[in-house]
Parts: C-alpha cells; structure tokens; sequence
C-alpha cells in the first residue's frame, strides 16, 4: 500500500515500564506451568527460551479475546471518551489517523486490524504498559494473532492461529513454535490523550466499543498496581541506574528515557535521538 512505512520506518515511540525493557536479564519465577497444556498443534521442539521462564497470568488460552476488524468512527462523532483518557495513535502515510483507546486495549490487549488492504496488529499489555504495533505479514503468509493467557518476565506472550507459534509482545519476537527466532517488523505508534489526539488529527478515526463481549469498559482491572513496588509475577534484575522497575518510559528504538526525566529537562537529546 502506497505511503505505508517500510522496515526502515518501524520506530515506535511508546511509553512503557521500565522493567518492561529489561525483562530478558534475569531468571525465570519459581512457580512455573507446563507450557505444552492444551497446545497440540505448537511445535515446542523449536524454541529460542528456557520454557521454564513461561508462568500462567491466570487467564486460558484466549481468555482475554483479542478482537478482529474493529468497528472504527470518525473522531468527530466519539463523546464518550474524557479528554485526557489514553490512546494509542497508528498513523501511517496516506491514511487517517486511527486511535485505539486503552479503555478497550486493557481488556482485549491485542486488535487485527487493516487498512487499505494492509494488515497490522495493535498491540497493549497492561502489566509493562508496552504498547506495539506490528505489521501481520510474515514469509508471504498474513498472521492473526490471539492472547496464550501466559507471561513471561511479566510481559504477555502472543501466538499467531495461523502456526500456534508463540511471540513475546513487547518486541515482536517469535519464541516458541515455526517462527522461533523470526522478528515482526515495528511499525510507529505511540500513547497520547484523547483530546491531543483529536487536535492533531480532526480527520481521524477511533476504534468503537467492542460488541458482543460483557467488560467493564472504562474500569481499571490494576488499580493500585502503578504504586506496587515490584511487577507481578517477575523476577528479573532491576532496571539500571537505580530506575523504578514500575517507572513509565519513553522508548525510542532499543533505547528508553524515564518520563520523570523528560518531564524535568523538557527535552532529553542523546544517542541521535531528541
């Protein structure tokens, strides 16, 4: 599709936790599950992870159901969304803006979408505040990707219904099944509120409320979590430079800056990034 980024061009900038960036560090929790349980069709021969590091987040196969070909209104007509509520801004070339509310992300935490033919995931788990956006093509063959209910470091872990191969979410990596070791290319997205989001974009669209599905949208399912003094079910090492496990980030490529840091300095330059 014309006007759409290339790999080049897959650079999100995302808020995130600051754990969620480091989970890869440290060892795996002490309770574990058998991560084969009710996956027949996934070839656990091939994985790129220790499967011990694999802990259920309480939650079956699918039980957080992602959703597909969302309902999208123009911004215009959405007044049911507090301006300062978050959203996570896709914004490719030639397109209108879309904007996906964490309201509905925290509760599906993965969406299939497309446009113009163009097949992309929307991406969000709550625990790490990692919001990613991925393009769904991989080796010629278009993935749709569902929630496995289990997490690793804290992070949730994906799988495409195409292979049952299973993907850490927070860098679109492949770690268990046909596409171990295979990458999603990253495509640019970012959380902003609704209401920069409507003033940057008057043209754009939002994703509507999911029907079919009984959730108390707009209901935070982790409050108090944000002030919790350890991510929940990681055991990892903890972030340098003395960086809270839980602090919001900016992230930029494979780099991150707190926001307590940008918010101070106004403007944080380093590494060619500003």
């Amino acid at each position: 599709m014309t006007g759409l980024p290339g790999p080049g061009a897959a650079r999100a900038f995302i808020a995130g936790s600051a754990v969620a960036l480091a989970f890869f560090t440290g060892p795996a929790a002490a309770q574990g599950i058998d991560p084969t349980e009710g996956w027949p069709n996934t070839d656990f021969s091939t994985a790129t992870i220790d499967l011990s590091e694999v802990l259920s987040g309480g939650v079956p196969r699918d039980g957080i159901p992602a959703i597909d070909d969302p309902r999208m209104i123009r911004a215009a007509r959405e007044g049911g969304l507090d301006g300062a509520e978050p959203v996570l801004t896709v914004a490719f070339q030639g397109t209108a803006a879309r904007a996906y509310p964490l309201r509905y992300l925290t509760w599906h935490e993965i969406v299939n979408d497309s446009v113009g033919g163009f097949p992309f995931a929307v991406t969000y788990c709550p625990l790490c505040n990692s919001a990613m956006v991925f393009d769904r093509r991989v080796e010629g063959q278009v993935l749709s990707f569902g929630v496995t209910g289990n997490l690793r470091h804290s992070d949730m872990i994906m799988y495409d219904r195409e292979t049952e191969s299973w993907w850490q979410q927070a860098v679109g990596e492949g770690i268990v099944g046909v596409h171990a070791g295979t990458e999603l290319v990253e495509l640019p997205g970012w959380l902003e509120s609704w209401e920069s989001f409507r003033a940057a974009y008057p043209d754009g669209v939002v994703m509507a409320e999911p029907r079919g599905f009984r959730r108390p949208y707009g209901s935070n399912p982790y409050v108090g979590y944000d002030s919790s003094p350890w991510p929940f079910l990681y055991s990892g090492e903890e972030p340098p430079h003395g960086i809270s496990p839980l602090a919001r980030v900016v992230r930029v490529g494979d780099r991150a800056w707190t926001l307590e840091r940008v918010s101070l300095e106004g403007e944080v330059s380093e590494a060619g990034v500003t």
